[in-house]
């Protein structure tokens, strides 16, 4: 599929890959909704690209589903869904203090960045399977975000790597699912990005991070990313795929 034309969601489109992304989109010509929790990042982004800003919460059915109808009466109904929003968080199971970690914090990094991912998807789904199909049958494709904490998580990451290791494990049975709708479904596993959170840490811990990569030895940079979720987008026979994008990188215990 050819992303000129075609409508398209990205959720997180405020910042960082979401961000990227977005962008990305644009340049070829998509016609892009932002969506983002952060209502005025939404709107700064969207407004330099010209798109439209849908500020929503994924985890919330009510206010997702406004946001998709929102972007659908700009653009009409969406072919590309970008699913990038997400959160992260660090805690030992047992703290220092001999406590053990607060369950509210595990069930909210499950609830935004696997619970809100499949709802952004159930969403998108059904209205994308009541379009015509394109010539080869396709009616549309999701790029879901997962991480390289997915397969090898550090200390701490109990969360976040069982909610990324979630969305890459819904991977293959969505897409044999929506397969009888001609509609694609991918995730990509990034590693170490310079994304705004990790580019808000000190110069030297981001260059011991860097480091840690074979080859290349640096950040992923957004645009990298975006390139990837665009190729995925246009390369028509990729479908159920989990696809690494860490430059080597497997991750240390600590």
């Amino acid at each position: 599929m050819k992303a000129q034309g075609q409508a398209a969601l990205v959720t997180g489109g405020g910042s960082g890959l979401g961000e990227a992304t977005a962008r990305a989109l644009d340049a070829q010509g998509a016609k892009v909704a932002v969506l983002d929790i952060n209502a005025d990042q939404a709107r700064k982004v969207a407004a330099e690209i010209g798109g439209v800003a849908c500020p929503c919460d994924i985890t919330d059915s009510a206010s997702l589903q406004a946001a998709i109808d929102q972007a659908a009466a700009a653009h009409g109904p969406a072919r590309i869904l970008m699913s990038i929003a997400g959160i992260g968080t660090a805690k030992r199971v047992v703290g220092k203090d001999g406590q053990a970690a607060p369950l509210e914090d595990f069930v909210r990094v499950i609830q935004v960045n696997l619970i809100g991912t499949y709802n952004a998807s159930r969403l998108f789904a059904a209205a994308c399977a009541k379009l015509d199909p394109l010539p080869e049958g396709e009616r549309g494709v999701m790029v879901f975000t997962a991480s390289v904490a997915a397969f090898d998580g550090q200390v701490g990451q109990q969360a976040y790597s069982a909610s990324k290791a979630g969305v890459a494990g819904m991977t293959l049975p969505m897409a044999r699912d929506l397969a009888q709708h001609g509609i694609r479904v991918c995730t990509i596993a990034p590693g170490l990005f310079a994304t705004p959170l990790l580019k808000s840490l000190p110069e030297p811990v981001q260059a011991s991070l860097a480091a840690s990569i074979p080859f290349p030895p640096r950040l992923g940079q957004p645009g990298e990313f975006a390139d990837l979720a665009l190729h995925i987008v246009t390369n028509g026979h990729l479908n159920g795929e989990v696809i690494r994008l860490d430059g080597a990188l497997r991750m240390a215990p600590r």
